[in-house]
Protein backbone atom coordinates (compact mmCIF):
# COMPACT_ATOMS: atom_id res chain seq x y z
CA UNK A 1 0.00 0.00 0.00
CA UNK A 2 2.81 2.43 0.82
CA UNK A 3 4.28 2.37 -2.71
CA UNK A 4 1.15 4.21 -3.93
CA UNK A 5 2.07 7.00 -1.53
CA UNK A 6 5.54 7.56 -3.02
CA UNK A 7 6.33 9.38 -6.25
CA UNK A 8 9.89 9.65 -7.56
CA UNK A 9 10.10 13.19 -8.93
CA UNK A 10 13.72 13.27 -10.12
CA UNK A 11 16.81 11.07 -10.08
CA UNK A 12 20.31 12.46 -10.68
CA UNK A 13 23.50 10.40 -10.96
CA UNK A 14 26.11 12.05 -8.74
CA UNK A 15 28.78 9.43 -9.38
CA UNK A 16 29.15 6.19 -11.26
CA UNK A 17 32.88 5.82 -10.81
CA UNK A 18 32.98 2.67 -8.64
CA UNK A 19 29.30 2.06 -8.01
CA UNK A 20 26.36 4.43 -8.48
CA UNK A 21 25.50 7.31 -6.16
CA UNK A 22 22.07 8.76 -6.91
CA UNK A 23 20.35 11.90 -5.65
CA UNK A 24 16.61 11.20 -5.56
CA UNK A 25 13.84 13.76 -5.11
CA UNK A 26 10.58 12.13 -4.10
CA UNK A 27 7.18 12.93 -2.68
CA UNK A 28 5.87 10.91 0.23
CA UNK A 29 2.28 10.99 1.46
CA UNK A 30 2.68 10.83 5.23
CA UNK A 31 0.30 9.09 7.67
CA UNK A 32 -1.22 12.45 8.58
CA UNK A 33 -2.19 13.10 4.93
CA UNK A 34 0.51 15.71 4.28
CA UNK A 35 2.48 15.38 1.02
CA UNK A 36 6.16 15.86 1.87
CA UNK A 37 8.90 16.33 -0.75
CA UNK A 38 12.31 15.05 0.31
CA UNK A 39 15.77 14.66 -1.23
CA UNK A 40 18.02 11.74 -0.34
CA UNK A 41 21.17 10.13 -1.70
CA UNK A 42 21.31 6.39 -2.24
CA UNK A 43 24.39 4.34 -3.00
CA UNK A 44 23.75 1.38 -5.31
CA UNK A 45 26.52 -1.19 -5.30
CA UNK A 46 24.41 -4.21 -6.17
CA UNK A 47 23.37 -7.03 -3.87
CA UNK A 48 25.70 -9.40 -2.07
CA UNK A 49 26.07 -12.64 -0.19
CA UNK A 50 27.90 -13.61 3.00
CA UNK A 51 28.72 -16.98 4.53
CA UNK A 52 30.03 -18.35 7.78
CA UNK A 53 31.89 -21.63 7.41
CA UNK A 54 31.85 -23.78 10.55
CA UNK A 55 33.32 -27.10 11.63
CA UNK A 56 31.34 -29.00 14.26
CA UNK A 57 34.11 -31.47 15.10
CA UNK A 58 36.75 -28.82 15.79
CA UNK A 59 34.31 -26.09 16.92
CA UNK A 60 35.95 -23.62 14.52
CA UNK A 61 34.89 -21.03 11.97
CA UNK A 62 36.61 -19.54 8.94
CA UNK A 63 36.94 -15.75 8.86
CA UNK A 64 38.91 -13.38 6.66
CA UNK A 65 41.01 -10.29 7.34
CA UNK A 66 41.45 -7.52 4.80
CA UNK A 67 41.89 -3.76 4.46
CA UNK A 68 38.67 -1.72 4.29
CA UNK A 69 39.21 1.94 3.36
CA UNK A 70 35.89 3.28 4.75
CA UNK A 71 36.77 1.93 8.21
CA UNK A 72 40.22 3.51 8.01
CA UNK A 73 38.67 6.86 7.12
CA UNK A 74 36.30 6.48 10.10
CA UNK A 75 38.91 5.84 12.78
CA UNK A 76 40.05 2.22 12.35
CA UNK A 77 43.79 2.89 12.72
CA UNK A 78 44.88 -0.06 10.56
CA UNK A 79 41.84 -0.29 8.29
CA UNK A 80 41.94 -4.07 8.74
CA UNK A 81 38.64 -5.88 9.30
CA UNK A 82 37.91 -9.44 10.36
CA UNK A 83 34.86 -10.64 8.47
CA UNK A 84 32.86 -13.58 7.24
CA UNK A 85 33.50 -14.38 3.59
CA UNK A 86 31.32 -12.21 1.34
CA UNK A 87 31.02 -10.72 -2.11
CA UNK A 88 28.79 -9.01 -4.62
CA UNK A 89 26.44 -11.13 -6.71
CA UNK A 90 27.80 -9.85 -10.04
CA UNK A 91 24.72 -11.12 -11.91
CA UNK A 92 24.95 -14.57 -10.28
CA UNK A 93 22.25 -16.04 -8.10
CA UNK A 94 23.15 -15.76 -4.39
CA UNK A 95 24.06 -19.45 -3.96
CA UNK A 96 26.41 -19.56 -6.95
CA UNK A 97 27.96 -16.27 -5.86
CA UNK A 98 28.72 -17.41 -2.34
CA UNK A 99 30.21 -20.72 -3.50
CA UNK A 100 32.50 -18.82 -5.90
CA UNK A 101 33.46 -16.23 -3.28
CA UNK A 102 34.14 -18.94 -0.69
CA UNK A 103 36.66 -20.65 -2.95
CA UNK A 104 38.28 -17.37 -4.09
CA UNK A 105 38.59 -15.87 -0.61
CA UNK A 106 39.07 -18.86 1.70
CA UNK A 107 40.29 -21.66 -0.58
CA UNK A 108 37.47 -24.00 0.51
CA UNK A 109 35.35 -25.57 -2.22
CA UNK A 110 31.89 -26.12 -0.79
CA UNK A 111 29.00 -27.76 -2.55
CA UNK A 112 26.22 -27.46 0.03
CA UNK A 113 25.18 -24.15 1.56
CA UNK A 114 22.18 -23.22 3.69
CA UNK A 115 20.54 -19.85 3.15
CA UNK A 116 19.39 -18.54 6.51
CA UNK A 117 17.91 -15.11 5.66
CA UNK A 118 18.48 -11.88 3.78
CA UNK A 119 18.72 -8.34 5.09
CA UNK A 120 19.34 -4.72 4.19
CA UNK A 121 22.53 -3.75 6.01
CA UNK A 122 22.27 0.05 5.85
CA UNK A 123 18.79 0.88 4.52
CA UNK A 124 19.10 4.60 5.16
CA UNK A 125 21.73 5.07 2.46
CA UNK A 126 22.63 1.84 0.63
CA UNK A 127 20.34 -0.22 -1.63
CA UNK A 128 22.20 -3.50 -1.04
CA UNK A 129 20.49 -6.66 0.20
CA UNK A 130 22.82 -9.31 1.67
CA UNK A 131 21.89 -12.99 1.35
CA UNK A 132 23.21 -14.80 4.44
CA UNK A 133 24.44 -18.40 4.30
CA UNK A 134 26.12 -20.94 6.53
CA UNK A 135 27.95 -24.11 5.53
CA UNK A 136 29.89 -26.83 7.24
CA UNK A 137 33.50 -27.23 6.13
CA UNK A 138 36.20 -29.85 6.61
CA UNK A 139 39.96 -29.85 5.90
CA UNK A 140 39.36 -32.04 2.82
CA UNK A 141 37.46 -29.19 1.18
CA UNK A 142 40.57 -26.96 1.10
CA UNK A 143 41.58 -26.73 -2.59
CA UNK A 144 43.84 -23.66 -2.55
CA UNK A 145 45.20 -20.94 -0.25
CA UNK A 146 42.39 -18.48 -0.92
CA UNK A 147 43.28 -14.82 -0.54
CA UNK A 148 40.96 -13.38 -3.17
CA UNK A 149 41.61 -12.30 -6.72
CA UNK A 150 44.71 -10.23 -7.35
CA UNK A 151 43.20 -8.48 -10.38
CA UNK A 152 40.40 -7.22 -8.11
CA UNK A 153 42.99 -5.82 -5.70
CA UNK A 154 42.13 -8.36 -3.02
CA UNK A 155 44.73 -9.29 -0.42
CA UNK A 156 42.78 -11.48 2.00
CA UNK A 157 44.16 -13.41 4.96
CA UNK A 158 42.25 -16.58 5.87
CA UNK A 159 41.70 -17.19 9.59
CA UNK A 160 40.56 -20.42 11.20
CA UNK A 161 39.54 -19.60 14.76
CA UNK A 162 37.68 -21.37 17.50
CA UNK A 163 34.03 -20.44 17.62
CA UNK A 164 34.36 -19.24 21.23
CA UNK A 165 37.31 -17.04 20.28
CA UNK A 166 35.29 -15.58 17.39
CA UNK A 167 32.45 -14.71 19.79
CA UNK A 168 34.93 -13.14 22.20
CA UNK A 169 36.31 -11.04 19.33
CA UNK A 170 32.93 -9.30 19.15
CA UNK A 171 33.26 -8.21 22.78
CA UNK A 172 36.89 -7.12 22.40
CA UNK A 173 36.08 -5.13 19.27
CA UNK A 174 38.31 -7.23 17.03
CA UNK A 175 35.19 -8.13 15.04
CA UNK A 176 33.14 -5.03 14.16
CA UNK A 177 31.61 -6.17 10.89
CA UNK A 178 27.81 -6.40 11.14
CA UNK A 179 27.34 -9.36 8.79
CA UNK A 180 29.94 -11.35 10.70
CA UNK A 181 28.41 -10.54 14.08
CA UNK A 182 24.98 -11.52 12.79
CA UNK A 183 26.21 -14.87 11.43
CA UNK A 184 28.18 -15.71 14.59
CA UNK A 185 25.10 -14.93 16.68
CA UNK A 186 22.91 -16.99 14.33
CA UNK A 187 25.15 -20.03 14.91
CA UNK A 188 24.73 -19.48 18.66
CA UNK A 189 20.95 -18.95 18.50
CA UNK A 190 20.43 -22.15 16.51
CA UNK A 191 22.84 -24.15 18.74
CA UNK A 192 24.86 -25.21 15.70
CA UNK A 193 28.16 -24.98 17.60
Amino acid sequence: MLEKNITIEKTEILSDNWYTLKKVTFSLLKKNGVLDTQVREAYDRGNGAAILLYNKTNQTVILTRQFRLPTYINGNSTGMMIEACAGLLDNDNPEDCIKRETEEETGYKISKVEKVFEAYMSPGSVTEIIHFFIAEYSPEMKVNDGGGLEYEGEDIEVLEVSYNDALAMIETGDVKDAKTIILLQYIRLKNIL
